[in-house]
């Protein structure tokens, strides 16, 4: 039997402590996905797709354009309805027809390629307008947290700016902290650097670099090979729909067992990309 959906009431759903837990089982994962199945008239787009993400760590996505990497995401998200399985977060089935979505996603943070920040607004309204708007976290409270998170990344002297007075490297960096601002209980990112020019997609990686060593979980959909085995905990590489193999960094990229794993590392290879 799966556990109660999300509460509908609207409460404020943060975060917040890990909580403490009898000696017994292993801790739940933080998300899990079962049996996941989605299709698009007859294109079957994910086939039963079954993934744990345990706290405090980082599972990337890998796999051709067309894998299913962004599907899964948005599926986690609720922007996706699946016509078979179940979602989980913390134990609780968000894909239940009861479940508040919009409470879902007030715990899930999410950046995808494009930016998407609000054109009219400064970087430091952007960064707040959900923290309180959404959490209810009185401006100044907000506001301060934000300034903080953007002097720890260069900034901080960019708080008052339009999204079109900066690069696009900024850009992205200021719609990773949109996201963090809310602290999201899992952080899903969809080839946020796919959009950049190359010289700028190194201070975005920076930025997910320092959200591992804060110990964000995160599932991230990447073109990047190199920075998922550097970043990753574990990988899946998505073929069709399936994920077709999964393991650690070393055993996917550094052994992998299945043929079509090994052809498309391989031409990644040779492509220079890993």
């Amino acid at each position: 039997m799966s556990a109660d959906p999300l509460p509908k009431d609207g409460s404020r759903l943060e975060p917040g402590p890990e909580p403490v837990r009898a000696p017994g089982p292993a801790a739940e994962p933080v998300l899990r996905l079962s049996a996941v199945r989605k299709t698009y008239g007859s294109s079957v787009v994910l086939a039963d797709i079954g993934l744990d993400v345990p706290a405090h760590t980082v599972t990337a996505l890998i796999g051709a354009s067309g894998s299913g990497k962004s599907t899964l995401l948005r599926c986690v998200n609720l922007l996706e309805e699946i016509d078979d399985g179940a979602v989980f977060l913390d134990g609780a089935e968000i894909t239940d027809p009861r479940t508040d979505q919009d409470a879902v996603r007030r715990r899930i943070g999410v950046v995808f390629q494009a930016y998407n920040l609000f054109p009219h607004m400064t970087v430091l309204d952007n960064i707040t307008l959900a923290p309180r708007r959404v959490h209810r976290v009185p401006r100044a409270v907000a506001e301060g947290e934000a300034r903080e998170l953007l002097a720890r990344l260069g900034l901080a002297d960019r708080a008052g700016e339009y999204p079109d007075r900066l690069s696009g490297g900024q850009q992205q960096r200021v719609a990773l902290l949109r996201a963090v601002a809310t602290k999201p209980r899992l952080l899903l990112l969809d080839e946020i650097t796919a959009a950049l020019d190359p010289e700028l997609v190194g201070e975005v990686l920076a930025v997910v670099r320092d959200l591992k060593e804060q110990g964000m979980t995160m599932v991230i959909a990447t073109h990047e090979m190199a920075f998922a085995r550097e970043v990753a905990d574990q990988v899946c590489f998505l073929d069709a729909g399936v994920i077709l193999e999964r393991g650690t960094p070393a055993e996917v990229f550094g052994a992998p067992r299945e043929p079509r794993t090994q052809e498309f590392l391989r031409r990644i290879t040779e492509a220079g990309r890993l």
